[in-house]
């Protein structure tokens, strides 16, 4: 995979980044996607298994957008656990959680996707929004969700990919490479991060590329739905019974 630029931190550091951009995190998804990712958190939920008592991790769970939706959309959600590398961004996201009532319901903790240090076969459904991208392994971090779901249990994986439409690829790039820069630093005040996203979305494999990459990692049944002509990719595997 091609190396980030000497302007733009590195994977590993990435986190760091979303440390400093936390304040901002939540006004800047909802300007720079036009409300768009909402919907598409939306869409995920409904992705979230029958059955009841469900207990949920999300990774990259950042400020807790993905959990508090699920209290909203997945009442058979009744626990979960919200993991992320960044302390910035869980320290914003438990203040959410506890003006919602919602802190003893969801527990939120640092850690690393390709380590979790959880036990086996342990979740109902494991979700990952915007974050795949960012682990360092991000087959390893397969192999980890994977390992962590219970028989029948499903991942969901929300990330950015790129339209199939040549026109409106075109116009999507130059706004992802000029515009969104732009703006995400002006309200950030990071003259990187916003550059960050575009060059790891512009080399993340996507579509089936990705779909191969859960397979390999043990998933089964493997699809992948494109949102918004493509903008984003909706990825759902399963564990077998």
């Amino acid at each position: 995979m091609p190396e980030t630029s000497p302007q733009s931190p590195s994977r590993m550091q990435a986190f760091k980044m979303f440390d400093r951009i936390a304040h901002r995190y939540d006004l800047l998804n909802r300007l720079l996607s036009f409300g768009t990712d909402v919907r598409w958190r939306k869409t995920m939920n409904r992705r979230i298994p029958a059955g009841k008592n469900l207990c949920v991790l999300d990774l990259a769970t950042g400020t807790a957008d993905v959990l508090i939706a699920m209290e909203r959309a997945c009442p058979n959600v009744t626990s979960g656990v919200g993991l992320d590398m960044s302390g910035g961004m869980l320290k914003y996201g438990q203040q959410k959680l506890i003006a919602m009532g919602l802190d003893q319901k969801y527990r939120l903790v640092r850690g690393d996707a390709t380590a979790l240090g959880l036990a086996d076969a342990q979740f109902d459904a494991v979700t990952i929004s915007f974050g795949i991208r960012n682990v360092l392994d991000v087959s390893e971090g397969l192999r980890e969700m994977r390992r962590i779901l219970k028989p029948g249990g499903r991942a969901l994986i929300l990330e950015f990919s790129l339209p199939a439409n040549r026109p409106f690829r075109a116009c999507y790039l130059f706004y992802f490479r000029n515009i969104l820069p732009r703006l995400g630093a002006l309200i950030s005040g990071d003259s990187h991060a916003y550059k960050y996203l575009n060059e790891t979305v512009e080399t993340f494999p996507y579509g089936e590329d990705f779909c191969k990459l859960m397979r390999d990692a043990g998933f089964e049944d493997v699809t992948a739905t494109p949102l918004t002509f493509g903008i984003a990719s909706l990825y759902q595997g399963e564990v077998e019974v």
